[in-house]
């Protein structure tokens, strides 16, 4: 048998404003509004919206047998409830169904598990807060920013109760292993690795459009074929994407709509396969072995390391500077400046900085 785990991370930032060395001393508004709802109501129009109606009407129409999860940082969340409420229902109704999960992570999406553990775990708190609050789920899965991970994230997140937590199935990482099956991370007892199929993954994320691509057009059927070869070397088939990739980075006239509504019934036309959430796949699968990941994966660009958002001085510079004010901040008891340094960790701030 093998089960097809399917993954969102649903994020928007807070895009800053221009904001120039004159402004120093004289104002701290940092945010540009106008863009921020800009792009959120674009992208509410292009992928949340119709991508969460067609989420709501396969998963009624194959009566549970279809289920996916989210993990749906905090900034976004409070754009969805300024800009777009609309989305955060239709999140809501999908929550009704049983069918899907909601994972924690970072709510302002930070890398503060780099430079701060207490920083990290006081963002998890406030994520977990803001999922319990608006989708009556407690989250039994960690997935961490950009897919960030190693060890020591493992060691955290079991301390803090989680029972798996997400990784890049990185070849470094994986060596000769498959990423089909689950791991138990170095250090820890109970909490389980589930480890993205990244070639599968971004074949849907990155290359579905890509005509040069000798697997284009990718069609249903043939995407459940790759899936069906798993069967009989490994349990399950993560499939971890930004939503974004529906009609967003992937636009409605390359077929993707139509791609994810055939999908399903592709998959599911093959006795042995099914859907599950990433809880039921830790429930349901052991571990097959141990994976030692001393060192930072991620799943950004083709290195899958910190380098997209770290690798020259402006952006290391940058951060450090950042994290340095964490003392004075949280001393200052003032919620505003505390909001703001917040706002200023999520890491595509720093994403955008990058030269290589």
């Amino acid at each position: 048998m093998v089960s097809v785990c399917c993954y969102f991370q649903v994020h928007q930032p807070y895009r800053l404003r221009k904001y120039q060395v004159f402004d120093i001393g004289e104002s701290s508004n940092y945010f540009d509004e106008d863009k921020n709802r800009e792009i959120m109501q674009r992208v509410a129009r292009k992928c949340y919206l119709p991508t969460n109606n067609l989420m709501l009407e396969l998963i009624e129409k194959f009566n549970g047998k279809f289920k996916i999860s989210y993990s749906i940082t905090g900034v976004a969340l409070e754009q969805f409830q300024l800009y777009a409420p609309e989305v955060l229902e239709s999140f809501r109704n999908l929550a009704k169904t049983g069918c899907v999960e909601f994972l924690d992570e970072t709510y302002y999406h930070s890398l503060a598990f780099i430079y701060s553990e207490k920083e990290f775990a006081e963002q998890v708190k406030l994520h977990q807060k803001k999922i319990k609050e608006f989708f009556g789920q407690k989250p039994e899965i960690f997935r961490n920013t950009e897919l960030v991970y190693s060890n020591r994230l493992a060691e955290i997140v079991e301390k803090m109760g989680y029972k798996g937590v997400l990784a890049e199935g990185a070849d470094r990482v994986l060596e000769w292993r498959s990423p089909n099956f689950l791991y138990k991370p170095a250090n820890c007892k109970k909490v389980k690795m589930l480890l993205k199929n990244y070639r599968l993954s971004d074949d849907i994320a990155f290359r579905f459009s890509e005509r040069s691509w000798d697997g284009w057009p990718l069609t249903a059927d043939k995407f459940a074929s790759w899936v069906n070869a798993a069967n009989g070397n490994g349990n399950v088939v993560n499939l971890f994407m930004d939503y974004e990739t529906f009609g967003e980075h992937q636009w409605e006239e390359t077929g993707i709509f139509n791609f994810l509504r055939f999908l399903p019934d592709e998959i599911l036309r093959h006795q042995d396969n099914n859907f599950m959430t990433p809880s039921e796949v830790v429930k349901d699968y052991n571990a097959v072995a141990e994976l030692d990941v001393p060192y930072i994966v991620s799943w950004a660009d083709i290195e899958r390391d910190l380098s997209a958002w770290l690798s020259n001085k402006m952006q290391q510079s940058a951060i450090e500077s950042l994290y340095l004010l964490e003392k004075a901040v949280k001393e200052s008891k003032n919620e505003k400046i505390l909001q703001d340094w917040r706002r200023l960790q999520t890491a595509d701030h720093f994403y955008y900085m990058c030269t290589k």
